[in-house]
């Protein structure tokens, strides 16, 4: 992918740079910790990393963050992993998250929205008094300061409410989505050893109810350490026997009282995919993600009380924790609970003009399927209160960027980021004061000290290199649940540079301070020495309308060669003759190169995905190389099991 573009496609104007919050925190740091007053962002973020400790102060004091006893230093140990952020300090993470309630009682702190498409507003006001109706009820029923509190919820009002009273009293929060099977939630919950489940009777989705009372009856069978569950009744039904019903439980008139806990005591446990094997339990503390998120939501994405923040997530995925942290900022948060499609493909432009978003987020997956699904979102929505339209989960191809730039508007700040579940948060992405390039990310994050380096740990600009993190983020795991030495958490991103996070993206730094994704670099290909992202190969290929979806893996062969397979799902009509074989080949030798060309190209019925919707592209590798389906992949954290034995036949009669 070339980094020459010099045009960007989308330049803040001098008003809007001048209002952003950014540069509103950086002429404050400037005059009160000796931040850069000039030079823009390069010379903030340039400071922001040389000056760590002043810069994570600044951050605090402009969010006014409130430590009930404080800190002794902002760093006490910087050594990754280990670092030891804000020693001493106590503090509360949803006591931050409810403090709008003291200004804006009345105004909706919630927005919450099903497939009716109908936005119901949860105040202030009743999401303080239900959170501390619950979190009277947690201590009543014994949960103490490090206990663990699980959700099998939906993306709903509830939800918010549990993890915040869990926060409330010092408990540690974790959740998967309803439409997780019985053994991807025990996979997990296992694990921490829950004792409050929060449930559903079912969800809706697709215009279509799914019961979900026997995977209910078998997490409770199979969790014994609960010691109590409470039910939400989604669908109607009756709370069964032993669950204590949601309505009682926050009925009360209760002010919350918040545990003061230290900085770094666990708020909430994430879970990696897990497709080769359990999923890595990431533990991330109270204090670490309020200071992280404060930065990311209130500078980055230029959030406060004026907004409202839309992400279609589910909770299974950390940007359901992310787009909750919202609420630290004083933003309205919008909650979507359905499908991403239903009735159509422009519904979550609909969700988003009904609730006049003001930063709207999704996949870039949806992006793309918009486009070729021939959505018009401006011409069928009134969308001029989006200011932002934000993509993750995999790199916005080039033509997404234009597309949004088409069909939603040319003055669209347009924000391709990246991160991951391990910090809960962006490398990099958004910053409101830059201008877009098509296909790029604007710029690393504050306090990132992000770099793109070559095996033998040398910096690269302007070439493809692995995607490290030089620097210790507030919000890295304070360990990993079940990891008692800390051996997996090192091994998961430390063992290949010691001391320099490897997050396992490949990575461009673009000589003017923008960033490319090229995909994981546990999946790379590399023909004859050179390096290859697979996320460059699917742009190409799913431009033509007869590619629905796309996976290519790399296999070194025993004789010394390399297999390069393409496999393709096509769009409803389309055949995979010569001619479109042809065409696939021209257009990627044509936008990429002739080592980009595969080997053969497959037609599939379908490609896998985790649970989250990333391509699977380890664990079809490994079955392509003979490994058994059971030692492949974990069958829990795959969306549709059954696409695997299509690649577990081609393995077993490829000559």
């Amino acid at each position: 992918m070339s980094t020459v573009n010099p045009q960007p496609l989308w330049q803040p104007t001098a008003e809007r740079i001048a209002e952003a919050r950014i540069t509103r925190f950086q002429a404050w740091a400037a005059e009160h910790h000796g931040a850069p007053a000039d030079g823009g962002y390069s010379a903030l973020h340039r400071w922001s990393v040389e000056e760590l400790e002043t810069f994570w102060q600044a951050v605090t004091e402009w969010f006014d963050v409130r430590f009930t006893t404080p800190y002794e230093r902002v760093l006490g140990d910087r050594s990754m992993p280990g670092a030891q952020w804000f020693p001493g300090a106590t503090l509360n993470y949803a006591e931050h998250a409810l403090r709008a309630a003291d200004s804006r009682a009345d105004e909706p702190a919630l927005l919450h929205v099903d497939e009716t498409h109908d936005p119901r507003p949860v105040t202030w006001a009743d999401l303080r008094r239900q959170v501390g109706s619950l979190a009277a009820e947690l201590r009543a029923l014994g949960v103490r300061s490090g206990d663990r509190v699980s959700g099998y919820l939906p993306n709903i009002p509830e939800a918010v409410v549990a993890l915040l009273a869990t926060a409330a009293v010092g408990g540690v929060w974790t959740s998967c989505a309803p439409d997780f099977g019985a053994r991807s939630v025990l996979d997990r919950f296992q694990q921490v050893e829950p004792v409050v489940l929060f449930t559903v009777d079912g969800y809706r989705y697709g215009g279509k109810e799914h019961d979900r009372r026997e995977i209910v009856a078998e997490l409770r069978r199979e969790l014994p350490t609960l010691r109590a569950v409470v039910h939400i009744p989604l669908l109607g039904a009756d709370a069964p026997d032993g669950a204590l019903e949601w309505s009682a439980l926050t009925a009360a008139d209760t002010a919350p009282v918040f545990e003061q806990v230290p900085f770094d005591h666990p708020l909430w446990v994430l879970y990696s995919s897990g497709t080769t094997g359990l999923p890595k339990a990431i533990v991330q503390s109270q204090g670490g993600i309020l200071v992280e998120h404060l930065k990311q939501l209130g500078l980055h994405c230029d959030l406060g009380p004026e907004d409202r923040f839309f992400w279609y997530t589910s909770t299974g995925w950390m940007m359901w924790n992310f787009l909750v942290s919202g609420l630290l900022t004083g933003t309205t948060v919008v909650l979507y609970d359905g499908s991403p499609g239903h009735p159509d493909t422009g519904a979550q432009w609909r969700i988003a003009e009904r609730t006049g978003a003001t930063l709207y987020g999704t996949s870039a997956a949806y992006v793309m399927a918009c486009r070729k699904a021939g959505v018009h979102p401006s011409r069928d929505h009134d969308l001029s209160a989006v200011k932002c339209v934000a993509t993750t989960g995999s790199p916005l191809p080039p033509d997404g960027f234009r597309w949004l730039h088409d069909e939603v508007r040319h003055d669209l700040w347009i924000a391709s980021v990246s991160g991951g579940t391990d910090v809960c948060s962006c490398f990099a992405g958004a910053v409101p004061t830059l201008p877009v390039h098509i296909g790029e990310l604007q710029a690393p994050c504050l306090g990132t000290d992000l770099q793109s380096w070559d095996p033998s740990g040398k910096p690269l600009t302007d070439e493809v290199g692995e995607l490290v993190v030089t620097n210790p983020m507030p919000s890295m795991p304070i360990h990993f649940w079940n990891d008692p030495d800390g051996s997996r958490y090192h091994d998961s991103y430390f063992d290949t540079y010691p001391g320099v996070w490897r997050h396992g993206d490949w990575i461009t730094l673009t000589s003017r301070g923008s960033v490319v994704i090229h995909g994981r670099s546990d999946s790379t290909l590399n023909r004859q020495g050179v390096r290859m992202g697979s996320a460059d190969i699917y742009e190409a290929v799913e431009r033509l309308p007869e590619i629905k979806e796309s996976l290519v893996v790399g296999i070194e062969q025993p004789d010394g060669g390399y297999w390069m397979p393409l496999f393709v799902h096509l769009a409803p009509g389309a055949t995979l003759d010569d001619d479109l074989t042809d065409r696939i080949r021209r257009t990627i030798r044509t936008q990429l190169s002739p080592r980009h060309v595969p080997d053969e190209i497959i037609e599939v019925p379908g490609i896998p995905h985790t649970l989250t919707g990333k391509r699977i592209e380890v664990p079809v590798k490994r079955l392509l190389q003979g490994t058994p389906l059971e030692k492949a992949v974990n069958p829990g954290s795959i969306d549709n099991l059954d696409l695997l034995a299509h690649y577990q036949e081609l393995a077993r009669t490829r000559p």
